[in-house]
């Protein structure tokens, strides 16, 4: 018997270790066999076809992995990897290997995407499996008694009533039993004596044992939305772990990158902006802030973003300030229509060419109307107001001197944000820039921050408005840290009071009230 149970017990011991070769590298072998043939079959008669026209007869696939076993050996002779095939219906050497490593980074190439996209999918799935896994459990499980929950007011007198407490506080409702539902009736006749025992003054329930999960920590309400600290750390990065969909993080601090970055990877893809190279990263995305400009509206809003930061607060400097955005709008209009890199805004900035934009804006058919005419009044104006105005403008794109800031602003189609995808995919943009508290005389790359912060925005109203329900599902959430000295977007105080209602719920960090005032002086910053 106890030879049978050893025996029995071997015989069933470990059954997830795998003995010999594991079926999966078997067939990840005769995969890659297979589609090695199938390319080598394919660069063959590709490269015949190139070179001489036709499909050289005598390359067949079944007689392929003879072929691949020769040229293993003898990667020149071509021809006799292919013996039934007259030499001159093949190509030479350099072709056939050229269309096959060509096939090859193909291949791969398709395999990483196809990868990387079922990795995201089943990413995303979980996510929603575990969401709608915690919203059924916080209905609770049938046949379990419920606590309530009594407040005792704090005027009551309690201390002729504590040994009716503790009495009573000695009745903890048991689960039901799984025949019939009900409590047992020892333990129902023993919370009916301790109730009777407690005095009918003193209502005090049934304490229920302590559960041993952790509470989730609820996400901050509207009253911590506008925080004015200098330990921004915590509070944003539990602001970004907590975000349901697509986040856009402003930050001076790399730590909080490093800390959040990998959650957020699990829900979508991750971009960073971050033009002064302070994260140790080499994946770094380039924008261009010319970028949407042939719209006019677009263009407004892009000149006053980044004209934000370099912008007089004084009054009397109003007419020079409307003048440079006046000039910006107008360059990044030009310089939209006629597919103009950034930097030829810069050059305008700075005198150069001062009236080529307004021979864009008058030939172009993409340009809005008018436009020339703006921009050549305000360059034919009052003099000394248009150099002071050029300078502010210049002023705002003077980070453009640096080479890293201009290759920044220098996209391709590799690493080019693309806005709508991220907020689509539930990804998180970082837009990270150094903090400077006098931008006015030294801003850096804030001009930049700004605009593009400012353009995710508004696209996500745009988005948000052509819903039915006028808001973004799920919101796009916005945690600002040191809002003040890396990105003072202008339109804060508007997202701070309304944008929860939008979709775009905002957290914003500052180090004092004093720094919010000197930002937005003519604006009080509230919650909504």
């Amino acid at each position: 018997m106890a030879s049978s149970g050893g025996g029995d017990r071997a015989r069933h011991r470990d059954p997830g270790v795998e003995r010999g070769i594991p079926d999966g590298l078997l067939l990840s072998v005769i995969a890659f066999l297979l589609g090695l043939t199938l390319l080598v079959w394919t660069a063959t008669g590709l490269a015949a076809l190139a070179e001489h026209g036709g499909w050289p007869e005598g390359v067949t696939l079944t007689r392929t992995p003879q072929a691949l076993r020769h040229l293993m050996t003898q990667p020149r002779d071509l021809p006799s990897a292919w013996p039934s095939t007259p030499q001159e219906a093949l190509s030479g050497y350099g072709l056939f290997w050229g269309i096959l490593i060509g096939e090859l980074l193909v291949a791969v190439v398709l395999m990483t995407f196809v990868i990387g996209t079922l990795a995201r999918w089943r990413a995303v799935r979980a996510r929603r499996v575990v969401g709608a896994a915690g919203t059924a459990g916080t209905a609770g499980a049938p046949g379990m008694a419920e606590p309530t929950a009594v407040v005792v007011p704090a005027a009551a007198p309690v201390t002729e009533a504590a040994p009716a407490v503790e009495s009573a506080v000695t009745a903890i409702p048991e689960p039901r039993t799984a025949d019939t539902g009900e409590p047992r009736a020892a333990d129902a006749e023993a919370s009916t004596r301790a109730s009777a025992a407690a005095p009918a003054t003193t209502p005090v329930p049934a304490t229920t044992p302590a559960a041993p999960a952790t509470p989730a920590v609820p996400p901050p309400s509207a009253s911590h939305r506008l925080l004015y600290t200098t330990d921004r750390r915590a509070p944003a990065a539990r602001a970004i772990l907590e975000a349901a969909g697509p986040a856009l993080v402003v930050t001076s601090d790399p730590g909080l990158w490093a800390e959040t970055k990998t959650a957020r990877a699990k829900l979508g893809p991750v971009h960073v902006f971050d033009p002064s190279h302070l994260l140790d990263t080499p994946d770094r995305l380039r924008w261009s802030p010319t970028t949407g400009c042939e719209s006019r509206e677009t263009a407004t809003t892009r000149a006053a973003a980044l004209l934000a930061p370099v912008r007089p607060l004084s009054t009397l400097d109003s007419a020079t300030a409307d003048t440079a955005e006046t000039l910006l709008r107008c360059w990044l209009h030009a310089a939209a229509v006629d597919g103009r890199p950034f930097r030829q805004v810069h050059r305008w900035a700075q005198g150069t060419s001062a009236h080529e934009p307004v021979r864009i804006l008058r030939t172009s058919p993409k340009a809005t109307g008018g436009t020339a005419g703006e921009l050549e009044s305000a360059l034919t104006g009052h003099p000394e107001r248009r150099d002071m105005a050029q300078e502010l403008a210049a002023r705002a794109l003077s980070a453009l001197t640096s080479v890293h800031i201009r290759d920044a602003c220098n996209p391709n189609r590799v690493n080019s944000p693309a806005p709508e995808s991220f907020i689509a995919e539930g990804g998180t943009l970082y837009v990270v820039g150094e903090a400077i508290e006098d931008p006015r005389t030294r801003p850096g790359a804030m001009p930049l921050l700004t605009a593009l912060a400012s353009s995710v925005v508004e696209h996500g109203r745009r988005m948000a408005a052509r819903s039915s329900s006028g808001r973004l599902d799920p919101p796009l959430t916005l945690v600002l840290d040191d809002v003040a000295a890396v990105a003072p977007l202008p339109a804060l105080p508007d997202l701070l009071e309304h944008g929860e209602a939008q979709g775009l719920p905002t957290y914003a960090l500052m180090r004092s009230e004093e720094q919010g005032r000197a930002r937005w002086p003519r604006r009080t910053l509230t919650t909504g």
